[in-house]
């Protein structure tokens, strides 16, 4: 009896020393992070880069935290971007055009005052100028006068749904005022320029296609990292990047604050910015055209870039609110001109 209660009692714990060496799994199984989705949204002309940039930072969190992350990604022009996400569109992450679509996401309500000051070099992660993107063979326009010659037919697309757009207008603007002319002056050039347009493209990656694809236009007005990137896919367009004046393009990214506190996914997302600052996401954007805002970076790609003698700011227009209420609202300049054409 003895010998069978013994051999009961060792049974017994052999079946719970079975159960403790188990439970370090279980243990490990229940502790292991859960995947984690976010949503970027941006313009048209950044997925390049972005292609790169996800699965690095994916996997830099991943043996950081051991956690996955999962993007889903949205591009189109950023003022239609910046609309969707006013109208319902769920971005964790905005990386636009230009500060002003993003300052019209805080004043939906969506991102908070100041996100500008909680990411590097005031939120901007990356800078362009605008080029003129000719063809094989033909002329080549190299001054901003040239585009007011009504033999020459311009591409650009629309500035009332592309930021690009916007930044073509106020370039085509600056080339005027900056070197001294009146706001009279300027706008005749522009209305000139806008006569030779035939056709307004919904974002820069559109417009491209329309001058390269479809054929139509002597010059295309685009970024200058689009001109360089599409030089890398083995384009032969002629492109020239003018350097008397040109205007910065700056293009920030931010945290959407309503959307990462309803899903709890802050900290994930404030990495990924934080992450698109380093060296290594630098180099992927320096690499597909634009000029980066790390200054290790800058100084490695520099032969890429020509230097702008006069480079225009947005605060040299009295900022975002400014441009928008003068140039792009309602009948504002921009109306006028296409009404008058």
């Amino acid at each position: 009896m003895f010998r069978r209660k013994s051999l009961g009692l060792i049974a017994a714990g052999l079946a719970g020393l079975s159960t403790s060496v188990l439970l370090p799994d279980t243990i490990a199984n229940a502790q292991k992070p859960k995947p984690v989705e976010l949503t970027l949204v941006s313009y048209a002309v950044t997925q390049g880069a972005y292609s790169k940039i996800i699965p690095q930072f994916a996997a830099d969190w991943k043996k950081k935290t051991g956690q996955d992350v999962v993007f889903k990604q949205s591009y189109a022009g950023s003022g239609t971007q910046t609309r969707a996400v006013i109208d319902g569109l769920e971005a964790d992450i905005v990386a636009l055009a230009l500060a002003g679509d993003t300052k019209k996401i805080e004043e939906a309500g969506l991102i908070k005052p100041g996100w500008e000051k909680r990411a590097p070099n005031n939120a901007i992660v990356t800078k362009s100028v605008v080029a003129f993107i000719t063809r094989p063979g033909k002329p080549q326009i190299k001054s901003w006068s040239e585009l007011a010659d009504p033999k020459i037919k311009v591409i650009t697309a629309n500035p009332k749904t592309s930021g690009g757009a916007k930044w073509n207008f106020l370039g085509l603007w600056a080339s005027v005022t900056a070197k001294g002319g009146t706001e009279a002056q300027a706008k005749t050039f522009v209305d000139k320029v806008y006569n030779s347009v035939p056709v307004l493209p919904k974002d820069a990656r559109e417009a491209t296609d329309v001058f390269i694809k479809q054929g139509q236009g002597d010059v295309l007005l685009n970024y200058e990292n689009e001109a360089i990137l599409a030089r890398q896919k083995g384009a032969k367009d002629p492109y020239f990047v003018p350097t008397d004046v040109n205007i910065s393009i700056d293009n920030p990214i931010a945290v959407v604050d309503k959307v990462v506190d309803k899903r709890g996914t802050r900290k994930v997302a404030e990495a990924f910015v934080a992450y698109t600052f380093t060296p290594q996401a630098q180099r992927e954007y320096a690499k597909v055209g634009f000029r980066p805002v790390n200054a290790q970076v800058t100084n490695e790609f520099a032969k890429q870039y020509p230097k702008i003698n006069k480079l225009v700011t947005i605060n040299d227009f009295g900022g975002w609110t400014n441009i928008d209420n003068k140039f792009f609202k309602d009948n504002g300049i921009f109306d006028q001109i296409i009404k008058r054409k």
